[in-house]
């Protein structure tokens, strides 16, 4: 009676199943390799960049494209759990994830991220266009290989360099309604690429302990709380002439750029309140916790301005 309700609650992910038994995976756990948090955002970023982008696209190509980043993202992040499943097991944050918790075999993991990543380039290529398809591949292959296999494991600037992973989805939007990159999907590239190091290193400051357990070199545990503290201010002020760029140059007008101005101060605000604290034995860390918060919301925000200044309005005063 006590195995069938622990076998019962291995199936649920409340414990992991003993070494050697593995649980025949749930759809649920396919889902989890996917990374449905991070995928909410990588699909709106790059639904704004269709929705600003000059020109139209028949809604069902839209849909599609679309479709083929949130596939594609999904993809990649379950390559990165295959790859990395010896390392989740021993962090407290990720133990409970499919593999390390027992519910899926690797292989499993390794086939169906191929799949998901192999059939998003294809079909983006035949339905859409083959830029944002090959743009679509490289972001895949960035996240997949240059991040997860080489810097995340060497480097304390694995975030910051592997920060572009992240950054392709308004790129490949644009790409999927002009056919072309220009200087406006650049600087949306520029804004998540420079948002990812205060936006990552705040949460790194209160789950560094997990990181320095399994040996991945990230900047609290290499360069010490300090200089990561300054560095995320640092590069909330880059975040700042990044997002007002847009406006600076005639890209955007006057909603964008007021609401970027404050927003981002606001960033700057709370990255200054991590950036020159120190903690105490005990700190709950409230300040990181709240810039990890609101840096999420601050992503939605900014490019809802966006779209709002730029597809919105001129639709409306149309």
């Amino acid at each position: 009676m006590t195995e069938a309700v622990q076998q019962l609650d291995r199936q649920a992910g409340a414990v992991p199943a003993p070494h050697g038994a593995l649980m025949p995976a749930h759809w649920r756990d396919f889902w989890a390799l996917t990374k449905p948090g991070v995928i909410r955002l990588v699909v709106f970023t790059g639904l704004c960049g269709l929705l600003v982008a000059p020109g139209t696209i028949h809604p069902v190509i839209g849909f599609v494209a679309i479709l083929c980043i949130a596939m594609g993202a999904g993809g990649a992040a379950a390559l990165n759990q295959y790859h990395e499943s010896d390392l989740d097991a021993l962090m407290k944050r990720t133990a409970n994830r499919p593999i390390p918790a027992g519910r899926m075999d690797r292989e499993a993991a390794l086939q169906f991220g191929l799949a998901l990543s192999g059939f998003s380039v294809v079909i983006m290529g035949l339905a859409v266009n083959w830029l944002s398809a090959a743009i679509l591949a490289f972001s895949i292959f960035y996240y997949a290989v240059i991040y997860t296999v080489w810097l995340k494991p060497n480097t304390p600037q694995n975030i910051v360099i592997g920060g572009g992973a992240g950054a392709f989805p308004p790129v490949i939007g644009w790409a999927a309604v002009t056919g072309d990159v220009t200087m406006l999907p650049i600087l949306l590239f520029s804004i998540i690429f420079f948002w990812t190091p205060p936006h990552f290193w705040a949460l790194a400051l209160f789950v560094k302990m997990d990181y320095a357990r399994v040996g991945i070199p990230m900047m609290p545990n290499v360069a010490g709380e300090k200089s990561t503290r300054h560095q995320v201010f640092g590069y909330s002020l880059v975040l700042l002439a990044t997002a007002m760029a847009p406006f600076a140059l005639g890209l955007a007008g006057w909603t964008y750029g007021a609401s970027a101005l404050v927003l981002s101060g606001v960033f700057v605000l709370l990255a200054a309140r991590v950036g020159f604290r120190v903690a105490g034995e005990g700190d709950a860390l409230k300040p990181e916790k709240q810039l990890f918060a609101y840096s999420i919301l601050y992503l939605f925000m900014i490019f809802t301005a966006l779209v709002i200044d730029r597809a919105v309005l001129p639709a409306i005063a149309a």
